[in-house]
């Protein structure tokens, strides 16, 4: 009997534990320790700059943004390499070609024709390529491009309706001059220039619009001297569309007691105390097209052989928070630019580009 007993005892702890074992092989199985940190792509996205490189405050800041943005939504790798000279753009191309980097950015136009020769020798590698519109296409390039004559033509209208109103801001004049400060002489800082124009011109034809191209877009402080010489001829509201040189030219408007409008990104949140000095900035969506390239590349969309061109309504372009100036503002000074907006999206303005 005892041994009777004793068999079934055994027999019950036998199954008790495999039981045990069982169930805790299974929460094992379930159970979310914390370790994944996010989601996860074999894509290994990656830019090269211009020669502004990096803290230009715009235009390479903007692109290095949408790959962050792309990385921490998607999982993909990135990286960046930087070019301080225009020889740098074709060996920094192949280094990323080179090393498994798919797609790969060109940022600016000045690298339409090292992304031409670097495209047909890699062409198992996708090219996305800022500013540039590719005409043939080449089948593994798209090539990004912006209204910014839309954008600018918002800041005109902005700058010709505020530039006459001597009693909202002791540094408006009474001179009807605006400035803009262009870094290089390219078709996109000239579209810039032409839609500035034609807002101004659209408030008040009698507005004059002074310019200056400072060269290049790294040299803050040729974009100060432009800046200066735009105020000293009566400029209370300047322009900028020159990368890094429009840093200087925002220098130069804080000493001087003049008004400034910023470009690419919005600069309020990355110019060192901007205050009331800047007004608004006329942007490029630039970290959203290539945040929205990578999420193509990683769901095997990407769209080579074309050309994608942003505008008003795109969302590509516009005028970015008026911040400190949001209060004082005049509201006749938003309606218009809120109305030149809506005209632009519904085909009735049509903004030159040349």
């Amino acid at each position: 009997m005892r041994s009777r007993y004793g068999k079934l005892l055994a027999l019950l702890l036998a199954v008790v534990m495999l039981m045990t074992l069982v169930v805790g092989c299974g929460t094992e199985d379930t159970t979310d320790n914390g370790t994944d940190s996010g989601p996860k792509s074999d894509v290994k996205a990656a830019m090269v700059t211009d020669t502004a490189g990096l803290g230009d405050k715009s235009f390479n800041d903007l692109a290095w943004a949408g790959l962050e943005q792309a990385q921490a939504a998607l999982g993909v790798e990135v990286k960046v390499l930087e070019s301080k000279e225009q020889t740098d753009y074709e060996p920094n191309l192949i280094q990323l070609a080179t090393a498994g980097y798919n797609p790969v950015f060109a940022i600016g136009f000045l690298m339409q024709d090292t992304v031409s020769k670097v495209s047909t020798a890699y062409p198992d590698v996708n090219f996305g390529v800022v500013d540039v519109f590719f005409d043939p296409t080449i089948p593994n390039v798209v090539g990004l491009n912006f209204k910014e004559q839309e954008a600018a033509y918002l800041a005109g209208v902005l700058a010709g309706t505020l530039t006459t109103m001597t009693d909202v801001d002791p540094r408006i004049n009474d001179k009807k001059v605006v400035g803009f400060v262009g870094g290089m002489e390219i078709p996109p800082v000239q579209r810039f220039l032409i839609g500035f124009k034609a807002g101004v011109e659209s408030v008040d034809p009698n507005i004059e619009v002074k310019s200056i191209y400072t060269g290049n877009f790294g040299d803050q402080q040729k974009g100060k001297e432009a800046g200066l010489s735009l105020i000293e001829a009566g400029s209370d509201i300047v322009f900028a569309a020159a990368g890094a040189c429009g840093i200087g030219t925002f220098a130069a408007c804080q000493e001087k007691n003049a008004l400034f409008v910023g470009v690419d990104a919005d600069q309020y949140l990355t110019l060192t105390n901007p205050g009331d000095t800047i007004i608004t900035s006329a942007v490029k969506k630039v970290d959203k097209a290539v945040a929205n390239t990578v999420k193509k590349a990683v769901d095997g969309n990407f769209t080579g052989g074309t050309n994608e061109l942003f505008g008003l309504a795109e969302d590509g372009v516009g005028l970015a928070p008026y911040h400190e100036w949001d209060a004082k503002l005049p509201q006749t000074v938003k309606d218009a630019v809120d109305k030149a907006k809506q005209d632009v999206i519904a085909g009735t303005v049509v903004v030159p580009s040349e």
